[in-house]
Order: structure tokens, then sequence, then C-alpha cells
């Protein structure tokens, strides 16, 4: 019988425990294998769930291309921990090619309860939550990036939809600045910081309200929410 591949969210920021709920933390102590993006922090994460075990007990394997090492322990009967860098793994995360691997060896993947800064920023933005989209990354050419904007918010007009997208934090204010310079006044535009964080900032404002005040968003990192009228 094969095992069971775990996706394991982690926190975005603060305590483990108040990220996952008890009975997630009691199926991630009871793995011994985990396949990870990092494994220093993914070592840090596991030593505050609480492992019954030592760290250096436990298999902890970085994720690659080579999918096939993963594959043959889950056939073999083995579980394993699939652990994001911070939020949920296979969500705009390298993790999806292990779990779509998975899923084509009909091997059952287990997600577990955890913070996913996609839905907390959604939840908390006031913007359509029955249609939306999420657009990972925009592109970094100025010009390209000015027509993928464009191109998001006519989607958003035409089929009333939220369109989510993220930036390297560093280059937040690089995209605040084009998206003021693109949009429409009337579009709404929300900013989700630091999630989770006791600096957590979520703000909605049209975008003619952002353009009068202006955004300090720094290098936290962010989530912007989309929606034209």
């Amino acid at each position: 019988m094969a095992g069971i591949l775990y996706a394991i969210p982690t926190p975005l920021g603060g305590p483990v425990a108040e990220a996952l709920p008890a009975s997630a933390l009691l199926s991630v102590r009871s793995l011994r294998d985990f396949v990870v993006e990092n494994a220093k922090s993914a070592r840090a994460f596991l030593k505050e769930v609480g492992m019954p075990c030592p760290i250096q007990a436990l298999d902890i394997s970085t994720l690659t291309a080579d999918l096939a090492p993963h594959l043959r322990k889950l056939k073999a009967g083995l579980s394993i921990g699939l652990l994001s860098e911070a939020g949920c793994p296979a969500i705009a995360d390298p993790g999806a090619a292990l779990v779509a691997a998975a899923q084509r060896n009909s091997i059952r993947v287990k997600p577990l309860l955890g913070p996913s800064s996609i839905v907390l920023a959604l939840m908390a933005s006031g913007l359509e939550g029955q249609r939306f989209a999420f657009c990972g990354y925009l592109p970094r050419a100025p010009e390209e990036r000015q027509r993928r904007i464009k191109e998001l918010e006519d989607r958003s007009r035409r089929q009333r939809e939220t369109q989510i997208f993220i930036e390297t934090p560093y280059r937040n204010e690089v995209l605040a600045a084009a998206l003021l310079a693109a949009c429409a006044a009337d579009t709404i535009l929300c900013t989700a910081s630091n999630l989770t964080l006791p600096t957590e900032r979520i703000e909605t404002h049209t975008v003619l309200q952002w353009r009068r005040t202006g955004s300090s968003l720094g290098k936290a990192p962010t989530v912007f929410l989309l929606l034209a009228t």
C-alpha cells in the first residue's frame, strides 16, 4: 500500500502553534521523511513543531527536478511531508510538481490546514470573492508589465473578477507605482502586507485614493488584489 504525501503549510510569520491547528501538528509529528524548499528553515520549523525524535534523525530532502526518489518512497509505503517555505505547498510554490507527480501515480495527497496568504488577503480585501484568479508574478520589463496590468484590469471589468498577484518584496514600490499609473481611477486596489504578523496591514482604496495618499509598502511581503468596476 502506498504512503501518503502530506502537504504541510508553514507560518507566514509568528509561532507555529498559532498558524497550524493541533490536528495538523499531530500529523507532522508522525512523519520522518520530508521534502522541503529550504533545509535550514525546514529544520527550524520542525524543531518548533516538537518532533518526538531528534531533528538529525529525520530524512530532509531539498526539492529538485528529480522526483523519482520521493515517488519510490511513497510507492514503497512511506509517507512524506511536503513543506512550503511559507504558506501552503503547491500554491505559487515549486512543491506543485511533486503533488502533480503523486496524483499521476494514484498516490494520496493529504492537505493539512494552515495559512494561505492568497486566501487571507482575499478574505480581508472586501473585493469580489465569488470570482477571482491568482496570476502569480507580473512581468518585470516595464512595457510588458504595463500591458499585463491593463489585460488583468480589462478581464476584471468584463468578468467582475478579482485579480490577485504577488511581487518580490524589494520590488513592491515599483509594482505599486506601475498599478497606479496604468489603472483607471475607479479601479479598486488592495494591498495586504505582513499577513498574520503584528505589523499586518491590509488596505483597500480606489486607485484615485491611492494616488492621493501614496503607498508605503517598503519591503514587506505583500499580496496585491485588483477589481475593476
